[in-house]
């Protein structure tokens, strides 16, 4: 008995290392994008391009990943659910080795003219697809390999790898910097973090491909459950999750984009702290995040999902005002505590998506009902914020008016959870009856 628990316990190692890596991937490469865009503009643009336009047409590209994400839900959620959550996942994390890599061997305007933005534009767009499937797809894989008590627990491996990826690709963008000359940085530097996608995706796929399917997408074999076409076949059945997915998603999106990427613009242009500072700033908040994470998974295992995002939620519609009232003055404990503060909602939203991406919907069209909630929240509400929050502070002037879009965005997703989020910790996620007590739960 002993040792079958053991085999148990690091078979659901494995499943950890294996979501944890295609998560790291998709999220180092979102951080040293970022860092690096302003090199990328001034190389895959033309020369007489002014450096805000070549900035600008670099974060617009970048953009172009956001946008493709649903469309990556579309293709790999029905793939995940028609043949198995093992190979969706492997797909994912291949295609976004490939195009990272890709990425990073593309040669730039000066050598192949008008190609070398073409190239990046049509790698951005493989990013896209493959992120479209990758959050959704890990959630499904790692959920339901996981016991019934210990879902919260586990989930937080892919909220918490999402942040660690953010801190090692910032602090290792910011260490390229920092060491090698600007030529070097020009000629070669930025490439590397893309290329060192390759290897990190080959283990991936390898770890993916070793593991055995989930218990639950076994069974739904079992039953002769596997739908032709899973978006369609229950869409009516799905739509309110889907819905509310919508909704939880937004909140869970917008806020990790603010804590993972606004923060550190907003350090440095509207507060004009060296980025240096700013990003070491910024990676110790990171780094409590990751740490509460877990925390906040037990919790929800314990007292529940709706109980845990529900005050996530409402903490978005109070604190951000007064957390960046703290920040605005510049003073780094200041700072720290204020995203710590951010940090102690985000952990209690993000966890619970995580589960709930899992056990609001039936297992024969999870993968795909999940991620098109999912991914319309990130590509069109919580993907731009980072671009709303700096367009408003430019256009006002307050360093603390940016705080009003995720006000704003939780004060429209509160009352939603509040009528019409179950409770969904404990329910047998591999049947397909849950669907139904959801639409029951619903029109409650």
């Amino acid at each position: 008995m002993a040792q079958s628990t053991n085999s148990a316990e690091q078979s659901r190692a494995k499943v950890g290392i294996a979501v944890g890596i295609g998560n790291f991937m998709e999220w180092f490469d979102f951080a040293v994008y970022g860092f690096f865009a302003a090199i990328i503009g001034a190389l895959f643009f033309p020369p007489e391009t002014s450096p805000f336009v070549a900035i600008l047409s670099s974060l617009a590209v970048f953009a172009v990943g956001f946008v493709m994400r649903p469309l990556g839900g579309f293709i790999l959620g029905p793939i995940g659910d028609k043949y198995g959550r093992r190979i969706a996942l492997s797909v994912s994390v291949l295609t976004m080795g490939i195009a990272t890599t890709l990425i990073g061997l593309t040669p730039t305007y000066e050598t192949i003219g008008v190609f070398a933005p073409v190239l990046l534009v049509l790698f951005r767009c493989l990013q896209g697809l493959s992120a479209g499937g990758e959050w959704t797809g890990s959630a499904a894989f790692l959920v339901e390999s996981t016991p019934t008590a210990r879902r919260g627990v586990y989930a937080s491996i892919i909220s918490g790898t999402a942040a660690l990826a953010t801190i090692v690709g910032s602090l290792f963008a910011l260490f390229l910097n920092n060491t090698l000359t600007e030529e070097a940085l020009l000629s070669w530097g930025w490439r590397v973090p893309f290329l060192m996608a390759a290897p990190l995706a080959l283990i991936g796929l390898y770890i993916r491909w070793k593991l055995g399917e989930t218990p639950v997408y076994q069974n739904v074999q079992a039953q002769g459950s596997v739908k032709k076409n899973p978006l369609t076949g229950h869409f009516r059945r799905n739509l309110k999750p889907i819905l509310l997915t919508l909704a939880i998603a937004a909140v869970q999106g917008l806020g990790f984009y603010y804590l993972a990427t606004y923060v550190v613009n907003y350090l440095t242009t509207t507060l004009e702290i060296e980025r240096g500072p700013a990003l070491t700033m910024s990676a110790i908040g990171l780094t409590v995040y990751m740490i509460l994470c877990p925390i906040a998974g037990a919790l929800s295992d314990r007292l529940g999902r709706r109980k845990l995002n529900l005050t996530g939620t409402a903490l978005y519609v109070i604190l951000p005002i007064p957390v960046f009232m703290l920040m605005s003055g510049g003073n780094g404990a200041a700072v720290v505590l204020g995203i710590v503060l951010l940090s102690m909602a985000q952990c209690l939203v993000s966890v619970t998506t995580v589960v709930m991406l899992v056990e609001l919907f039936p297992a024969s069209s999870r993968s795909s009902a999940s991620a098109i909630g999912f991914n319309f929240a990130l590509a069109f509400i919580a993907g731009p914020g980072p671009f709303i929050a700096t367009w408003i502070a430019g256009a006002t002037g307050s360093a603390v008016a940016p705080a009003g879009y995720m006000v704003l965005v939780a004060l429209l997703a509160l009352p939603v959870v509040w009528k019409w989020l179950p409770e969904t910790a404990g329910r047998d996620i591999s049947a397909e009856h849950h669907a139904a007590e959801t639409d029951d739960a619903l029109v409650r």
